[in-house]
């Protein structure tokens, strides 16, 4: 019986066809990065990622000093929250912030991290110095003085309760203050900070650059610390591990009046 031509021709296959063994169009295999070139890629990204944070939201700083006793001691460290005084806010009575020397107010020599640690402190991956971390006490109009007869500061005319943070006090003065018990300071100007340290007599603080009582008029010196110094607000105690703790307003500043706005 005779076949027709087509019944012996060749099967052939679409022009657009892909080769045996491959799929077709685009649920093609993708090409992978060899893990090294992967590894680079993602070690940028982190730290990308890390400049960003630290830049912009969170930085870890450590205490140098016993000045913020009993709370934060010498060699703790704690993050900072930058972004806490953003869109026009600022500084509260009652807050720990972290702030640049406003100038000759660092004592003594900060140890800098070396090698790998001073890589990363720069990524903010690992706790800077160079700055300095205290309370707020007075904010813009306040009137600070030291102290009633029960060695409480008052703000505008308001005794504070300290007692739940401060240290015990043996003096107070703070280090290097000459300043006894009797002082009075303000009204604090516009856009600065009058700060303590929670350890009264050894924290050299605002009170160590105030003007002597029995100083000349030209006095130049400055208790302020600028606004626009601060750093961020203290959120979070996170090493030695077993002294883990959240840091917050403790409130004890709720009913000091508002002081006048102070002139410029």
């Amino acid at each position: 019986m005779d076949q027709s031509p087509e019944a012996d021709a060749p099967e052939t296959a679409p022009a657009d066809a892909a080769p045996s063994g491959k799929k077709r169009g685009d649920g093609g295999e993708r090409k992978h990065l060899p893990v090294w070139q992967e590894s680079i890629l993602l070690l940028g990204i982190a730290l990308v990622l890390a400049v960003v944070i630290k830049t912009f939201f969170v930085q870890a700083f450590y205490i140098p000093s016993p000045s913020m006793e009993p709370g934060l001691i010498r060699n703790d460290r704690i993050l900072v929250q930058k972004v806490s005084y953003w869109f026009g806010g600022d500084p509260s009575r009652g807050d720990v912030v972290v702030f640049e020397d406003p100038g000759g107010w660092l004592t003594g020599e900060e140890p800098k991290p070396t090698g790998l640690a001073s890589l990363l402190s720069k990524i903010g991956l690992y706790p800077t110095g160079g700055h300095l971390v205290k309370r707020v006490i007075g904010i813009e109009g306040d009137v600070i003085e030291c102290c009633d007869e029960e060695g409480r500061i008052l703000v505008n005319g308001e005794p504070v309760d300290e007692s739940t943070y401060i240290a015990d006090r043996k003096t107070c003065a703070g280090a290097g203050t000459g300043f006894g018990c009797s002082w009075s300071v303000g009204p604090v100007p516009d856009g600065k900070l009058f700060v303590l340290g929670d350890n009264r007599g050894a924290s050299a603080d605002s009170r160590a650059h105030m003007c002597q009582p029995d100083s000349e008029e030209d006095c130049t010196q400055s208790p302020w610390v600028d606004t626009d110094l601060v750093v961020g607000k203290v959120f979070s105690l996170v090493w030695p591990r077993d002294r883990w703790d959240w840091i917050s307003n403790p409130g004890v500043f709720d009913d000091v009046p508002d002081g006048p706005p102070a002139d410029d």
